[in-house]
């Protein structure tokens, strides 16, 4: 295999014959996405998330991974494909997540469809098309290598499709970590903003279900005996959201509001799950202190509240690496006929875990799309070719830098 010392040296040659092969195989990618997009794989449907999860234990088997399959009896799968190459290369770690936001019956509600050059579905953006990319990036990276039998560029590279990135991924992130502290870089196949932008910083988030307990009392013979737990619940959501724009890019929302049995009982028990979200972590760690204060404070009497921690990510603050893997993005995009920036998003993912671990990181390097756990998710046809292209030269590009190998944080 080819040595290269300089940063991006991807010949053009080569840049055509990755887009000839993305362009060749865009039908087949298209035939997958509507698989996927059409099995119902909400985090917590494991009968469809494991589908999902072997259709791509398949994929990862035909373009050469040796395949483990981490099972979870409540969760889905967690599948790890692991390629060995150059012994001089790197080492890298691609994540994809197989899981949606969207309850059983979706994808039969709304199956995979296309309409004035974008495809809709539940998960057609976050993230089918971006788990996609990352495979037929693979198979393109693979298919334009001179030699079919010495093509990874890399030491190693590790695929993780984790079953459980829409409620913070605790099943996967013991797996992503391990694969990620033996790693130099690591890509997140989130889809594009809808503005074409990648990802090189993300807000942390924290996921808290609080539990409200008060006394159940009959409400007309004798309320005054009763402890309202839904009235405690409305003190604390107003509190709580007064605590949007205390600290700069800080956010918290109560997005679920359960109580009560019936409109005679003075309500024993509501609960409310909280969102809480920050740009970095040490406001993020003084704002969960404060919805503690504020659920210990209790305003009605004689109601108390716990609080359980349903999910976590650390914020993704972009480090000074990662700057060397969004220059090599912009530059080869440039080359294939388009612009990137990188930009910073709301939204958490696993790429806050590798982050954090101080692992470069990059994300959104899916095609473009927009209107995410939403009705309306779409994804825009035209950007597949380009964004694939771009994933498979990246990977290339990266391998190919002799300083990458360089940041590795612990030998594995």
């Amino acid at each position: 295999m080819k040595s290269y010392q300089r940063a991006g040296d991807v010949a053009e040659s080569e840049l055509r014959a990755m887009r000839g092969i993305v362009e060749e195989e865009l039908p087949a990618y298209l035939e997958d996405l509507a698989t996927l997009v059409n099995v119902d794989c909400g985090s917590y449907t494991k009968a469809g998330v494991d589908r999902v999860g072997q259709w791509t234990a398949r994929f990862l088997e035909r373009l050469g991974a040796t395949v483990a399959i981490h099972s979870n009896e409540r969760l889905g799968d967690t599948i790890v494909g692991t390629f060995r190459g150059n012994p001089r290369g790197p080492r890298a770690l691609l994540i994809g997540h197989l899981d949606t936001v969207f309850d059983p019956g979706t994808a039969k509600e709304r199956p995979f469809r296309v309409s004035d050059g974008r495809a809709y579905g539940p998960g057609v953006t976050d993230m089918k098309s971006g788990l996609l990319a990352g495979l037929y990036a693979i198979l393109a990276l693979r298919a334009a290598a001179d030699d079919d039998d010495d093509w990874m560029p890399f030491e190693r590279l590790v695929f993780v499709a984790n079953p459980d990135e829409e409620i913070g991924s605790p099943a996967s992130t013991a797996i992503i970590r391990e694969a990620a502290l033996g790693s130099d870089v690591a890509f997140v196949l989130e889809c594009a903003r809808a503005n074409g932008d990648i990802v090189s910083s993300r807000k942390g988030t924290v996921d808290l279900r609080l539990t409200i307990r008060g006394r159940a009392a009959h409400a007309g013979v004798e309320p005054e005996k009763g402890r309202s737990a839904i009235l405690e619940a409305a003190h604390l959501t107003i509190a709580l959201q007064a605590l949007n724009g205390r600290w700069p890019g800080v956010t918290c929302n109560v997005g679920v509001v359960k109580g009560g049995t019936r409109p005679n009982v003075v309500s024993e028990q509501a609960v409310l799950e909280v969102d809480v979200r920050s740009p970095g972590r040490a406001d993020l760690e003084t704002a969960e202190a404060e919805v503690r204060a504020i659920c210990a404070a209790s305003t009605v009497p004689d109601v108390t509240t716990t609080i359980e921690e349903m999910g976590r990510h650390w914020p993704m603050e972009k480090l000074a690496a990662s700057a060397r893997l969004v220059d090599h993005a912009q530059a080869l995009a440039r080359r294939l006929g388009f612009a990137v920036r990188d930009a910073e998003t709301g939204g958490a993912s696993d790429a806050n875990t590798t982050s954090g671990l101080g692992v470069p990181t990059l994300d959104g390097l899916g095609p473009v799309g927009g209107d995410d756990h939403a009705p309306g998710e779409y994804l825009e046809l035209d950007s597949i070719v380009p964004r694939v292209t771009l994933l498979a030269a990246l990977l290339l590009a990266t391998a190919r830098d002799g300083v990458v190998a360089t940041w590795r944080p612990h030998p594995a």
